[in-house]
């Protein structure tokens, strides 16, 4: 019952908030862009043209109207059509959701996977070379700018070795030739369900290179605070008890020291998960990548405001969405805190 009630609070609170940034962005498309009828009509339109169209997108209604029209199309799912493409937002966005949805969860996946282990390792081989390098490569990895990275692969993987190609999500000849028939958006899952072998290879080397960039600048993150961490736990009564009754190391590091680190890495993880899901832009940019930050950005710089203002409600939708499984996954690690 405490559970149903706390995820109840929960799931209210967001709601409450997916309310605030609806109303925030409306008054901000309202307040600071520039006429949508004016970009809409382009060049130089008469007065008479600009309130035709004003009165055919309802901006000539009072303030009130507008923001409950607006939150009826939300509701229905329609934010209506880009004023640079011509083309439903809902759509464009959905094209280029899969690619950073692909980029960025592999991404995280790779670091809990590479990151905690080595974190473990550096802590339990506390002060000693092993852990010296991965301090130091920490530290640089987290200081390191995601652009001068970017660039660096680029060079040493195209320029130099010439193993894996410089830019762009799939082969353009593989579009023409071998075209990858999409499902879920995400090329190497559609590629491999529809058994497109030249389709999943082309995709597989083409996200190489931004997978590794992002791995990399999170991988120092999560290394540094997994081994922080994991250093004093090791520290705690239970964990000297649990050494002197002679049980395993292993068992000691991964079942009783590492879960009660996970709290912490979880929050990280799930926050820097949901930041990428839109602020993934610079690795993007650098790449080719065509995904939903460099669009965001452009639709801004453009002012297209149906544009941004769909691709920021549904970057907010999944960052709070992802927060929510983090929470929820508290009380897995964590059973206490099913009642909190």
């Amino acid at each position: 019952m405490m559970r149903l009630k706390s995820l109840a609070q929960r799931l209210f609170m967001l709601i409450g908030i997916v309310v605030g940034v609806i109303s925030i962005m409306f008054l901000l498309s309202r307040v600071l862009a520039v006429s949508p009828a004016e970009l809409m009509l382009g060049g130089r339109p008469t007065p008479e043209m600009v309130a035709k169209v004003n009165a055919e997108l309802g901006l000539d209604k009072p303030l009130v109207f507008q923001y409950v029209h607006f939150i009826g199309d939300i509701l229905r799912a329609d934010f209506g059509d880009s004023l640079l493409t011509r083309r439903p937002v809902l759509l464009e966005v959905r094209e280029r959701f899969g690619a950073t949805f692909e980029l960025t969860t592999l991404a995280t996946m790779l670091v809990m996977l590479i990151g905690i282990p080595i974190g473990v390792l550096s802590a339990v081989r506390q002060n000693s070379m092993i852990d010296n390098i991965v301090r130091t490569v920490s530290v640089a990895g987290v200081a390191m700018p995601s652009f001068i990275l970017a660039m660096s692969l680029q060079l040493l993987f195209y320029g130099t070795l010439g193993w894996l190609p410089l830019q762009g999500r799939v082969d353009p000849l593989i579009l023409l030739d071998d075209p990858i028939q999409p499902i879920t958006g995400l090329y190497l899952v559609d590629s491999l369900i529809t058994g497109n072998w030249a389709g999943f290879s082309s995709a597989l080397r083409h996200i190489a290179l931004p997978l590794l960039t992002l791995t990399i600048l999170l991988l120092a993150t999560v290394t540094r605070i997994t081994r922080n961490m994991m250093v004093e736990v090791l520290k705690e009564e239970y964990i000297r008890t649990a050494f002197a009754y002679g049980l395993p190391n292993s068992v000691i590091y991964y079942r009783y020291a590492l879960k009660a680190t996970l709290i912490p890495i979880l929050t990280v993880v799930g926050m820097t998960y949901g930041l990428l899901l839109g602020g993934a832009v610079v690795v993007e940019s650098v790449f080719d990548w065509p995904g939903l930050g460099a669009f965001v950005v452009s639709s801004i710089v453009q002012n297209d405001y149906p544009a941004s203002l769909g691709a920021t409600l549904l970057l907010a939708g999944m960052y709070l969405l992802v927060n929510l499984i983090v929470d929820l996954l508290y009380a897995v690690v964590d059973p206490r805190l099913r009642t909190a």
